[in-house]
């Protein structure tokens, strides 16, 4: 008498790849996805293949995400060393001789048969590579293991300083930073800092008139990362030049009013008075179009994916899960705020990304990384509870 087994179906068979998933992480990145493809068609319709080129990079993130949702965090562990000592090596070869591809006086991109920039790598790496290293050290930390912590950090940071991206290297420092303090760095250690941080910000806001006076050089900084940081103080100190981008910026947020001029009829974004509208400009170009309201569903879309990536982190199993979930989550808090920042007058300009929204293929690809690394802890832990 043989036994009679029915064949299970097509969906049965691929229903525990799709088990698990977090649907408030998956709504808020689908409304961000959304907003970033509605801005971009109407900022980028008129300016070459932007709005399909930007459509392809959101499938191509899509993917990166699924892929690494479904890998455990236990074997993202395992990569957190090559990938971190792979980015590292890809940033020295672009920094050498006739290897990188310079753009804008940058060298910051590397011909590997396709153009890649290492340097957003590391954006996941450094902070993947220090939660290896605080999982590794479980229990008992000491004094010695920070103080690593912060060498494996500050090289990837110094690095890409030099080529020179002030912007990228500062979001990879607090990547790593958020990692360490996750870790249990005491507060008598971060309170002194922000308060150093605080007195220095008030002393170059009182002393600007004075030192940004032509000739005057400051040390360590180049000449552009210098007056990038006079113009945010005094924007209209060279409004056709150095302080154009803040201005015109700042114009086409305030001209937005409260329900903006209308889908793909800001004056400013289609008359070219923003420059970058696709990429590091793109939120004043939101604004215009879709004034306070339209930016107040953007700040909430980012606020609730902020919180759900914390409560992914807070419920982790594992201490690397835990530091890994929270260091992407708040990395991503410091992309929107330090563009949205930038772009309406109150940081400095340097090139980072919004993410979701702003055109680039190299940083949609991280942000899927990102997101996919949140997705694969939070299916972990509601696997494990099944």
């Amino acid at each position: 008498m043989s036994a009679v087994f029915e064949r299970p179906s097509p969906w049965q068979r691929l229903r525990p790849v799709f088990t698990g998933f977090d649907g408030p992480l998956t709504v808020a990145m689908l409304l961000l996805a959304a907003i970033g493809l509605v801005t971009m068609y109407s900022a980028g319709y008129d300016h070459g293949t932007r709005f399909v080129d930007h459509g392809r990079n959101m499938l191509i993130a899509l993917a990166v995400l699924f892929v690494v949702a479904l890998v455990p965090p236990q074997k993202l562990q395992r990569l957190a060393v090559p990938l971190y000592v792979a980015g590292v090596l890809l940033l020295i070869v672009t920094a050498l001789p006739g290897m990188g591809i310079t753009k804008k006086g940058a060298t910051r991109w590397l011909d590997v048969g396709i153009v890649v920039q290492p340097s957003e790598i590391l954006k996941i790496a450094a902070p993947l590579m220090l939660a290896w290293w605080f999982q590794k050290r479980e229990g008992a930390l000491r004094v010695a293991d920070f103080v690593i912590a912060g060498a494996l950090l500050m090289l990837p940071v110094v690095l890409v300083a030099r080529q020179p991206d002030l912007g990228t290297s500062l979001l990879i420092l607090f990547g790593g930073l958020y990692v360490i303090f996750f870790a249990g760095l005491s507060w008598r250690l971060v309170l002194p800092l922000l308060l150093l941080a605080a007195i220095g910000i008030t002393a170059l806001v009182l002393a600007g008139p004075t030192i940004c006076e032509s000739g005057v050089r400051w040390p360590v900084l180049r000449e552009y990362q210098q007056h990038r940081i006079c113009t945010l103080l005094d924007p209209t100190r060279d409004p056709l030049g150095k302080g154009f981008h803040i201005i015109q910026g700042m114009i086409a947020i305030g001209s937005g009013g409260l329900g903006g001029k209308g889908f793909m009829s800001g004056t400013q974004t289609h008359l070219e008075f923003i420059p970058e509208r696709t990429t590091d400009f793109i939120f004043a170009a939101f604004c215009e179009e879709f004034g306070m309201a339209g930016a107040a569903l953007l700040f909430a879309g980012f606020l609730f994916l902020i919180f759900r990536g914390l409560m992914i982190a807070a419920e982790a199993p594992t201490a690397f899960s835990r530091l890994l979930a929270a260091a992407v989550t708040m990395s991503l808090f410091s992309y929107a705020f330090v563009n949205m920042g930038m772009v309406s007058g109150i940081l400095p300009v340097v090139g980072v990304p919004l993410p979701f929204i702003s055109y680039g293929g190299t940083a949609m690809v991280s942000l899927g990384l990102a997101i996919g690394i949140l997705m694969s802890v939070a299916r972990s832990r509601r696997l494990m509870q099944s």
